[in-house]
C-alpha cells in the first residue's frame, strides 16, 4: 500500500486488515478463499475499481477464484522470482514465506518460469507474521527468530534473500542486519504498484493527478488493538481503523 500511495498520489485507498482471522500461513485453502471472497464481498461494496490481494499466502490460495466471480481487476503478490533471478550473482536465492506460499502451484509456476539454472532455497517462517501484527519486533527474542531460519539460508551460500511474505518488508532492517552486507533483499512492493499504475492506465480508471487521494482502514479485528499498530506501520498519525 505504501509503494501504490508513493506512485500514485491522487488515489483513494481502502485498505482490510483481516485481523480477527490472522495468521492465514498456516489455513486450509478453503479457509483462506472464503476470507477472501468475504473481504471482497465488502470492498466491493465499498465501490473500488481495482482490488489488489496484497497478501502470498491469499494469492497463491485465492487469485484464480476471485478472478473469476469479481467483475474488476484483481492483482495478486508472488515473491519476488524474476527480479531476484536478475540480482543473484552465484545463482543461489533463498526465500523466505508461509507455508501455503511455497506449497502453491503459483509460486511451483514462478520457479519454472524464471528459476531455470538457479538453486533456490525455501524456508517456511511461522511465527513472523504474529511479531509484524504486534507491532513489537525490535528486540532480542524477533533477532533469535529470524536469525534462526536465515542461518539456514547462508548456510547455503545464497546471495539474494526473497521476501515472501508482505508483512516480511516491516523486517526488513532485521533480515538484512542478520543476512550481513554481502546479500540482497528484495521484495515485491514496488512491482505490484507499478502492475497497479499501468492496469488503471489501460482501462482508463486512473484518478485526476491534481486531488489528493485518500486512506480508509478497516479491520475484523478490534480497532482499538490495530490502531497503534497501524500507525506505526504506515507511519502516518493517527489514521483510523474502523470495526467492519
Amino acid at each position: 500500500m505504501k509503494e501504490v500511495r508513493r506512485l500514485l498520489p491522487a488515489e483513494n485507498l481502502v485498505y482490510f486488515a483481516d485481523s480477527a482471522h490472522c495468521p492465514y500461513g498456516a489455513r486450509p485453502v478453503e479457509f483462506i478463499r472464503g476470507r477472501a471472497y468475504a473481504i471482497c464481498d465488502f470492498l466491493i461494496g465499498r465501490g473500488v475499481k481495482l482490488i489488489v490481494i496484497a497478501s502470498n499466502t491469499t494469492s497463491a490460495a485465492a487469485l484464480n477464484a476471485v478472478r473469476e466471480k469479481y467483475n474488476v481487476p484483481v492483482i495478486g503478490v508472488e515473491p519476488a522470482v524474476k527480479p531476484a533471478a536478475a540480482a543473484t550473482v552465484n545463482g543461489k536465492i533463498g526465500v523466505i514465506a508461509t507455508g501455503v506460499t511455497l506449497a502453491g502451484e503459483r509460486f511451483d509456476s514462478l520457479l519454472k518460469r524464471f528459476g531455470q539454472g538457479l538453486e533456490v532455497f525455501t524456508q517456511p517462517c511461522p511465527g513472523l507474521v504474529e511479531i509484524v501484527e504486534s507491532g513489537r519486533w525490535d528486540n532480542e527474542e524477533t533477532e533469535k527468530l529470524v536469525g534462526g531460519y536465515l542461518d539456514k539460508l547462508v548456510a547455503r551460500g545464497v546471495d539474494t534473500i526473497i521476501l515472501g511474505c508482505t508483512h516480511y518488508p516491516f523486517l526488513r532492517p532485521v533480515i538484512e542486519k542478520l543476512a550481513g552486507s554481502g546479500i540482497k533483499v528484495i521484495d515485491s512492493g514496488e512491482g505490484i504498484a507499478r502492475q497497479v499504475a499501468r492496469v488503471l492506465e489501460s482501462e482508463c480508471m486512473k484518478a485526476d493527478a491534481a486531488s489528493a487521494g485518500s486512506e480508509s482502514f478497516f479491520t475484523s479485528g478490534d480497532p482499538e488493538l490495530i490502531k497503534p499498530v497501524l500507525r506505526l506501520l504506515w507511519g502516518k498519525p493517527d489514521p483510523e481503523a474502523k470495526k467492519k
